[in-house]
């Protein structure tokens, strides 16, 4: 099954890149601890690390380089970059920045992945949590203050240059996120913190609740100075509670949506704040080497976009699949096979329609 809908949001891009060409991109190795295959994504913390950034002499470097962070030497290079690069090549850094945890995040570490997967993120919530688009637990909001603390030390400290452009998700946890991180920074008068929704840079479609977002109009209620990027619908067109993206399809997404970007926006740093599974799927589409985030983490990148020559584009709908789940809470869970890998009580067979709301959460 196709979705119709995604299927429209990805003709959107054709607006900004001609359907005789499009963009390549890839990852400049070379600058970040995260580019370097012996940096270990799970004990990593960019806090402690200056965000990553390698410890070094450039090329670009003149008789000030003494003088001078090394953000603020790494920014030489990037402008010089940007100043010598072909009319068809852009250079960009991205700040990929993953939401803080949410309670989506603890219900499944409190059930467990497998009772997760196959019952309870199906729900709307139990008695004493919502996770239907998720909000922030208390342990998200202190992560995404640290990520404040953090930008508000290299902007003092480093220099560092700020986003030009700020991007999010459009999932409560991300808007929050983004708030909590930027809100109050002393950045510069004509670059504010003033984000962009992007109903692309959403988490990967499942049937879980938690990808489900809000309306628009709530949205707007709750964080007024956002702006939504053109045509943002009032409902989830995305969201069915029934199929899933596959990995390929997301891929199709994220590519849709840097085209986009990359086509019209003319900043060279720019904050995305997005989700785990997106950031995966961006790094993939990037040529960037698988990279997971803890909650509240986030990535640098620098992106090298290259306008080719083609005829045919490389961006399709792709299709989507239906997940088995149980009913009730399951046994256990095993490793693929027709039932999703969901051991349901009884014997009873996995189902792939939606569930039912949780009454204590309606």
């Amino acid at each position: 099954m196709v979705r119709l809908s995604l299927a429209l949001v990805l003709s959107q891009v054709a607006s900004s890149v001609s359907a005789s060409a499009y963009i390549q991109y890839s990852t400049i190795t070379g600058y970040f601890l995260q580019d370097d295959n012996s940096t270990n994504a799970t004990t990593f913390d960019y806090t402690a690390t200056n965000f990553g950034l390698i410890n070094q002499t450039y090329p670009t470097d003149g008789a000030n380089a003494a003088s001078l962070t090394q953000w603020q030497r790494f920014a030489g290079l990037v402008a010089n970059l940007t100043k010598t690069a072909p009319s068809n090549v852009q250079y960009k850094l991205l700040f990929l920045g993953r939401h803080g945890e949410g309670w989506h995040n603890a219900a499944e570490s409190y059930y467990g992945t497998p009772a997760w997967n196959c019952y309870w993120s199906l729900l709307d919530g139990n008695a004493t949590a919502t996770w239907s688009d998720a909000h922030l637990t208390d342990n998200g909001i202190a992560q995404a203050q640290t990520a404040h603390a953090f930008w508000l030390s290299r902007i003092q400290q480093e220099k560092i240059p700020t986003p030009q452009t700020y991007y999010t998700s459009p999932l409560y946890r991300c808007l929050s996120t983004a708030n909590l991180t930027f809100s109050g920074l002393p950045l510069p008068k004509d670059r504010p913190f003033r984000p962009t929704i992007k109903a692309l840079l959403r988490e990967g479609i499942s049937e879980h609740t938690c990808d489900r977002r809000s309306n628009r109009t709530y949205i707007h209620v709750q964080f007024p100075t956002y702006k939504f990027e053109p045509g943002f619908p009032e409902t989830d067109q995305l969201w069915t509670g029934v199929t899933a993206e596959t990995s390929t399809a997301q891929d199709a997404r994220s590519k849709t949506l840097l085209d986009g970007i990359f086509g019209a926006d003319k900043s060279t740093y720019i904050s995305f704040t997005s989700h785990s599974g997106e950031i995966a799927s961006l790094l993939r589409v990037l040529r960037h080497r698988a990279f997971s985030l803890s909650t509240g983490a986030a990535i640098p990148v620098l992106v090298r976009a290259e306008k080719v020559a083609a005829g045919t584009s490389t961006v399709s709908a792709q299709p989507w699949t239906a997940s088995p789940h149980c009913t009730v809470p399951p046994v256990s869970s095993v490793s693929g096979g027709a039932s999703g890998g969901c051991v349901c009580p009884g014997g009873v067979a996995p189902v792939t329609t939606m569930l039912p709301p949780f009454a204590a959460s309606a």
